[in-house]
């Protein structure tokens, strides 16, 4: 029986949902999934009406109300604390490099918009994203050096994984230059069955979904 709801955007588009969506899962919450599809105008006025910030993820469990992406995975790690790791030393490296993912990375995220049903490679290399790009991949060695990998919490997916997870749809869609440590990266997150399960569910959302500006990529 659903202990509460998570409400999301389309699965197609919405980076932020996917954080949470994970959470959610590799958490084991039973919640219901609410999806409104997000309109073009940047605020979709049904996800206004339903969730406190007008945005998603939203997180309703157990009477507790939930509204930010992070907040949410810190949320879901009180009933799953494996989502963090016991050790002090790396615990504070993935929180680092969870928080920097949730509060920077402009440049990739306004460059190379998240779009799971296109290829769009070589795209989006603007000089702010590529930048972007090249930090990410240096947190991600220093994340796999400390914890062995193959995620960045090491054997399985955790917070920081979930936070980083659409930086890896983004990477696949645009194809910039990556290392070989960064595309095996990709590449695992790529596999997780919770991530192909989204993946999938993408692929089943209906046409009249789809957006214009999404669709069209940014300039060639």
């Amino acid at each position: 029986m659903a202990e509460g709801k998570l409400f999301i955007g389309t699965k197609r588009y919405s980076s932020w949902s996917l954080r949470g969506w994970l959470a959610v899962h590799l958490a084991g919450l039973e919640v219901e999934e609410v999806l409104i599809p997000l309109t073009g105008g940047g605020t979709t006025a049904a996800i206004k009406a339903a969730t406190p910030t007008g945005l998603v993820p939203y997180l309703e469990h157990r009477g507790a109300r939930v509204w930010e992406s992070l907040a949410i995975l810190e949320y879901c790690a009180e009933f799953a604390p494996a989502l963090w790791p016991e050790d002090r030393v790396l615990r504070a490296l993935l929180r680092s490099a969870a928080s920097e993912m949730h509060a920077g990375f402009r440049g990739l995220r306004m460059a190379m918009p998240m779009n799971l049903g296109r290829e769009f490679p070589g795209r989006g290399g603007t000089p702010d994203a590529l930048a972007d790009v090249a930090r990410i991949e240096t947190v991600w060695a220093q994340c796999l050096d400390a914890s062995g990998g193959p995620f960045l919490h090491g054997t399985a997916m955790g917070v920081a994984d979930a936070m980083y997870a659409p930086v890896v749809t983004r990477l696949i869609t645009y194809a910039p230059a990556l290392s070989a440590r960064g595309k095996a990266y990709v590449q695992a997150v790529r596999a997780h069955p919770l991530v192909s399960r989204w993946y999938d569910e993408a692929a089943a959302e209906p046409e009249a979904w789809l957006l214009p500006h999404y669709e069209a990529g940014p300039p060639a």
